[in-house]
């Protein structure tokens, strides 16, 4: 018999095959039914197959999985009942991230490997605004100027602007006015904390994908409090990380369990204001990345947030209580209950209104990928600690983690900031030079390519193998994000440009 995770019991035990993990999921139910304690049984039992998971923690409630729980009599009444095997109070292996660095190990990304179209839904540009971004990292590429932090974009979004006359008759027309509303989004971005997040190094999707010395699956938690300010940074975020997760890891097929599973917490954020092609192309998205070994959950509050597109992808269903208030909250439970494989011996739309705190509507796939019909249940309770923990427990695992010495400290290379301003520089001495008829100081005379003007050109690299020697060497082992259309994110080409204003 395959593995599998015991989630709770009705007439039967409601169990999750570890072999269906990577068929992707739903979690739905109103605010207080026990969408967290769900999320939390899935994630703990998960770890104990090792399998990791991604969970952003948008309340601080999810970091006592680090802590083994405390003596509730509730939960042990509830693992009586339920006929749980061997209970106890048990701790997962955790790993902290944060974007800002602070909760957590800093999870960095550089502004080439996040790409044009990703950044532009993130800074909320119009079409026109857009075009100028595709502009600046076509123009950084073919210069060889490498864009990883915020102020290598800035650099040459003000690089552009000025060149304007030039950059325009190669590329078309590039406006000022849009390359300068393009620095007052860059401006109010780093004011949210964006220079933390741009940089190097980045994050290694390998090390969300670690096992303990006991072989449990690592739990990585995002702590997204103060990333949930930002709703559109926060959606773009972890839509960014579904698309490096596509572009790096391999086609795997179907496994005995997952490598990771995803889950994507306040999912409506997601589609909000997404227009078709968006919601297309998530769709895409989520159906491919199966095949990768990677899993996704969706939790949100109505069933109703996720389109039916991507809702018709999920094929693992616990589903909370709804209320049913208003005519789009009876809507949201008759569309709930149509979406169950019923067997007509259950009246589902009446029990989605009924069901108390830890009760659910279940349905699972089976071994041969098929919904086994929907039944009533009462959820398993998890292992570890309920609620947030204190700063010093926080701080005493961060500062355990061997992921800490990677990536506590932020790198700075050479890069677009860095030779735009050489290159600055250069062309003053020259002008100097010029005017004076001297010969500037031994040194200060840049190299020929620093010392050209700053007209568009090909890039001068002789060959993609010296090209990539030069690269691999100016950055001590790590892989340049030239190229801006990159794997998943070329694919999603037009992905923003049609979202609804």
């Amino acid at each position: 018999m395959s593995q599998s995770i015991l989630v709770g019991k009705g007439e039967h035990e409601l169990r999750l095959l570890a072999a269906m993990a990577n068929r992707h999921g739903l979690i739905a139910g109103a605010t207080g039914t026990g969408k967290t304690v769900t999320l939390r049984v899935l994630a703990e039992g998960l770890s104990r197959l090792g399998v990791s998971t991604f969970i952003p923690d948008v309340k601080g409630d999810l970091a006592g999985v680090c802590l083994p729980g405390e003596e509730n009599p509730k939960f042990v009444a509830r693992a009586q009942e339920l006929g749980v095997p061997d209970f106890n109070w048990q701790a997962a292996p955790v790993t902290f991230w944060d974007v800002f660095g602070v909760a957590g190990h800093p999870v960095r990304t550089t502004i080439s490997e996040m790409g044009p179209l990703l950044l532009s839904r993130l800074l909320d540009l119009n079409d026109t605004q857009t075009g100028v971004l595709n502009v600046v990292f076509k123009a950084a590429d073919e210069q060889g100027l490498l864009l990883l932090d915020l102020k290598d974009l800035q650099a040459m979004v003000r690089h552009v602007s000025e060149n304007a006359k030039q950059y325009s008759a190669q590329y078309g027309n590039v406006s000022p006015a849009s390359a300068a509303a393009i620095q007052r989004a860059l401006l109010a971005l780093a004011e949210q904390g964006a220079e933390q997040f741009f940089g190097e190094p980045s994050l290694l999707i390998s090390d969300l994908m670690r096992t303990d010395a006991e072989g449990r699956g690592m739990v990585n938690i995002l702590a997204a409090d103060k990333l949930l300010t930002s709703p559109k940074l926060y959606s773009t975020f972890l839509l960014w990380m579904l698309a490096e997760l596509f572009e790096q890891l391999p086609e795997v097929g179907d496994l005995p369990q997952p490598k990771l599973v995803f889950f994507f917490d306040e999912a409506h954020l997601l589609f909000d204001e997404a227009s078709k092609v968006v919601v297309d192309k998530i769709e895409q998205l989520v159906r491919l990345i199966r095949s990768k070994g990677v899993g996704v959950v969706f939790v949100t509050q109505n069933p109703l947030d996720v389109p039916d597109a991507v809702l018709g992808q999920l094929g693992n269903r616990v589903q909370h209580a709804l209320r049913a208030f208003t005519p789009r909250d009876q809507k949201a439970v008759r569309a709930a209950a149509e979406t169950f494989r019923n067997d007509r011996s259950l009246d589902v739309a009446g029990i989605l209104t009924q069901l108390a705190v830890g009760e659910a509507l279940v349905s699972f796939l089976d071994e041969h990928g098929s919904p086994v019909p929907v039944e009533r249940g009462k959820i398993a309770p998890p292992a570890s600690r309920l609620g947030p923990i204190s700063d010093s427990q926080r701080r005493q695992i961060i500062s355990a983690s061997p992921l800490g010495v990677r990536y506590a400290t932020a790198i700075d290379r050479e890069s677009a900031y860095e030779m735009l301003k050489a290159r600055a520089a250069s062309e003053l001495d020259e002008e100097e030079e010029d005017d004076s008829g001297v010969t500037p100081r031994r040194g200060t005379r840049k190299s020929t390519r620093s010392a050209q003007t700053s007209r568009p050109r090909k890039s001068t690299r002789a060959t993609p193998i010296e090209a990539m020697a030069t690269s691999a060497a100016r950055s001590l082992g790590t892989q340049i994000g030239g190229k801006v259309g990159r794997g998943l994110l070329g694919m999603l080409t037009g992905l923003f440009f049609s979202r609804d204003k």
